[in-house]
């Protein structure tokens, strides 16, 4: 069939096969269809094939209807090809964006394996979090449960229908937990070729970036060494972490942070981390 043959049932099976088979039988002969043919085409390198049902009464493929249905391969193949193209820069501009507002992001087929993974979401995989056979694989026995279930999910939905899944929380040994959030495929880049099916969205897989002390000053009013520390309490370190990176006492530090409460606002430190992270 690859080979850009039709191949009808008379090619692979006797009439007596036919009348035999279950496939005929509790598939095709209930609904009328009776005879079968298959052209062969390509999206890309993957192979795929058109099937055609005809009824009982409007006969058998012949030798002429082979040789008319063989004209289509080649323009499927095109069609195919330029779809998965298409969908293809589609996906990766997707995921390239997400990529510069340090999203990591990965992309899955109704099958449930990675099509594409983006640039930030690499840096972030390790034993715990990865890709093995191009397949996500969690070291959190429970989370890895959830998911094989949105695997599922995916598989058995309709690619119409948004896939009802809720977030996932992936508790980690020594680094923090990861949300992971699923977001439909849409556009050019849900072609029937490609097969991509669902975005899967890492939140804190990699560490948070720092604001920009400078963009912090002019937020709060904050003097330089008040806006370097607000920058890195923002990403998650301690007071004490903190002002040995800065190579400040920590009294220092605490002052500084006080100033900041009274600049910001902000009464405690997990209000000033969400605050400042607002502009990062």
């Amino acid at each position: 069939m690859m080979a850009g043959e039709v191949v009808t049932d008379l090619d692979v099976m006797t009439l007596e096969q036919i009348r035999s088979d279950p496939m005929y039988n509790e598939v095709l002969f209930p609904f009328g269809y009776r005879w079968f043919a298959g052209i062969g085409f390509w999206a890309d390198t993957a192979a795929w094939a058109l099937t055609i049902q005809r009824t009982g009464p409007e006969g058998m493929f012949e030798a002429r209807d082979k040789q008319l249905l063989a004209q289509l391969a080649p323009r499927l193949t095109e069609t195919a090809t330029l779809a998965t193209a298409v969908g293809r820069v589609a996906l990766t501009s997707m995921t390239d964006v997400l990529s510069r507002v340090r999203q990591p992001a990965l992309v899955l087929n109704r099958e449930g394996m990675v099509l594409r993974t983006n640039e930030v979401a690499d840096c972030g995989f390790d034993d715990e979090i990865r890709i093995r056979e191009r397949r996500l694989v969690l070291r959190d026995k429970q989370a890895m449960t959830k998911l094989d279930q949105l695997i599922s999910l995916i598989r058995s939905t309709p690619d119409a229908i948004a896939i009802p899944a809720s977030p996932i929380l992936i508790r980690r040994t020594t680094k923090p937990p990861v949300v992971l959030r699923i977001l439909p495929v849409d556009g050019a880049a849900r072609s029937v070729f490609l097969g991509a099916r669902a975005v899967l969205i890492l939140s804190n897989l990699v560490p948070r970036a720092a604001p920009d002390p400078a963009l912090i000053g002019q937020a709060f009013d904050l003097t330089r060494a008040e806006s370097r520390l607000a920058a890195l309490l923002a990403t998650g370190a301690s007071i004490d972490s903190a002002s040995e990176h800065l190579g400040i006492s920590r009294e220092t530090a605490r002052n500084h942070l006080k100033a900041i409460f009274s600049k910001t606002g902000a009464h405690r430190q997990s209000e000033l981390v969400t605050l400042v992270s607002q502009l990062a």
